[in-house]
């Protein structure tokens, strides 16, 4: 049973990475820049695992690609679906939106999106997973256990900075919007709450006053909450978007 848990803990890193893989490619590609793009700190994203892992336990028997296109279609958005409502109940922020895309749920789901992870199962069960299978069955038991320890070590710690470092994000904005608006009436200029974004009056200020905003706002800003800013350009927190506007400004290449 135990040596059964550490091969599924390995194949839902593998399939995190893989993910991330996939995910960071993509993001990367249309932001034209290189993206760490995952949650965790780490090359995982850990609903690509999770979802694989399913997959594999519920539908390891099934043969017919058919079925399991449908049931990885429909699991995989359910899980999109909840992931996306449980991470913002838990950080007030919404990290990803499909309102663009035609066919969407709340901006949490789409059509699109839900045929390539059926797509996705079927490469997982009928492709990919006998041969990782195979592999992890290679393993000497000792190092199995050794690196299944070291590895969950790891992505604990990694979850722990992770969390630790977005809470209160919120209070954080607030305390940025606070510090533009004091660097901006020093510098004989305005930015309120609820007004465009710091962008959108960087004319208006000179390049000394610019960079004091870059500094002050480093200063309250950790490089988690950075780093996600720039890995979910779709990252909203309600009632505090032209805060994050001006914090993609400040963070982004200098004029």
């Amino acid at each position: 049973m135990i040596i059964t848990l550490e091969h599924y803990f390995l194949w839902f890193l593998f399939y995190s990475f893989v993910g991330w893989m996939y995910e960071s490619i993509l993001v990367s590609c249309q932001q034209h820049r290189l993206v760490n793009r995952g949650f965790l700190n780490g090359p995982l994203c850990p609903i690509y695992g999770t979802g694989a892992i399913l997959g594999v336990a519920i539908l390891g028997n099934v043969h017919n690609p058919i079925i399991i296109f449908l049931i990885s279609m429909v699991g995989a958005t359910i899980l999109e679906y909840t992931t996306s409502w449980v991470m913002e109940q838990l950080f007030h922020a919404r990290w990803w939106d499909y309102s663009n895309f035609r066919f969407n749920l709340q901006g949490r789901v789409c059509l699109l999106g839900a045929l390539i992870f059926g797509l996705g199962g079927v490469g997982v069960v009928l492709g990919s997973q006998p041969y990782v299978e195979r592999v992890t069955d290679m393993i000497p038991l000792p190092m199995l256990h050794t690196l299944v320890t070291v590895l969950a070590l790891i992505t604990i710690i990694d979850l722990a900075v992770t969390v630790t470092g977005m809470l209160g994000f919120e209070q954080v904005l607030d305390s940025v919007a606070q510090v533009v608006q004091d660097v901006a009436a020093r510098a004989g200029g305005t930015w309120q709450r609820g007004s465009s974004a710091v962008s959108d009056r960087m004319r208006e200020f000179s390049q000394d006053t610019v960079e004091r905003l870059r500094w002050a706002v480093n200063g309250v800003i950790n490089a988690q909450q950075k780093r996600m800013l720039k890995s979910f350009p779709k990252f909203q927190v309600p009632d505090r978007q032209d805060i994050i506007d001006s914090l993609r400004e400040l963070m982004g290449p200098r004029r």
